[in-house]
């Protein structure tokens, strides 16, 4: 059953707040009502995307519809509520609930020897005075599911300001819509378990999720929002391939050589 801030962001009446500067596409703040009371989120318009090379002719709003839905596949609360609205103020368009942040980064560039305990050090660079620096991001299972997720939907934009702390306590992840392409692409600040093994908790919860995701990407192959077909045949059959190849190594990804690994910015 959806729950009644999922069916306000698909279909409650929308007022747009403001929009987010920074963003590469338009993203507008916007609210919603849920029992009375104003619920804010964030309203991605495809007519607001700005056309990839790589991804001709797609809605990037959907994708990042999916992704949430294969999280939720999954049992992982990794993605904030997010649905796929016809009737947006600038038309169809993806709908995300606001995140309430901490002010502690979960990702971070720290200066040599300045990476925080426990943390993981993933590259190695130096600033615009030539001092060392250190990327780095947090331990624990919720980033290591994190991590998986890209992996699922190939991820080709996991910067360190797509890690949010909620208020919570909880991760979130946000900004999927450069996924599924059925090339290799992923691209993320999240390299600090390379080739280890997953763990075996981790494991079991991708196997009982996959046939569920199986289904769910081979469903969307079929859909159409905005005119535009979610999933191509071949990025179906290359999502499967990446499950079956996480269950069949049980390892975390490693970087592949033949395309950049760490997204620009990478925070």
């Amino acid at each position: 059953m959806t729950d009644p801030i999922s069916t306000a962001l698909a279909t409650g009446e929308m007022s747009v707040v403001g929009r987010l500067a920074e963003a590469s596409n338009v993203a507008l703040l916007a609210e919603v009502t849920v029992a009375g009371e104003p619920v804010r989120c964030i309203y991605k318009p495809v007519a607001g995307e700005r056309p990839l090379w790589d991804f001709p002719g797609t809605a990037l709003a959907a994708r990042e519809v999916l992704t949430a839905e294969v999280a939720r596949s999954f049992g992982w609360d990794l993605v904030p509520r997010t649905a796929w609205r016809d009737d947006g103020p600038l038309g169809p368009g993806m709908c995300q609930q606001w995140v309430d942040t901490t002010d502690d980064p979960l990702v971070g560039l720290f200066p040599a020897g300045g990476v925080p305990h426990g943390w993981l050090e993933v590259a190695e660079g130096y600033d615009a005075q030539g001092e060392r620096i250190v990327l780095a991001h947090a331990n624990g299972l919720p980033m290591q599911r994190l991590v998986l997720l890209d992996a699922l939907v190939n991820n080709a934009d996991r910067k360190g300001g797509h890690v949010l702390g909620r208020a919570s306590g909880a991760l979130a992840g946000i900004d999927h819509g450069v996924t599924f392409h059925a090339e290799n692409k992923l691209r993320t600040v999240l390299w600090g378990w390379a080739g280890q093994p997953i763990p075996e908790q981790l494991l079991g919860e991708v196997r009982a999720g996959a046939e569920a995701f199986r289904a769910l990407v081979r469903r969307w192959g079929e859909l159409e929002h905005a005119g535009t077909v979610h999933l191509s045949a071949a990025e179906v059959r290359a999502a499967a391939g990446r499950l079956d190849a996480l269950l069949g190594s049980a390892a975390f990804p490693m970087p592949g050589a033949d395309w950049p690994t760490l997204p620009w910015p990478p925070m």
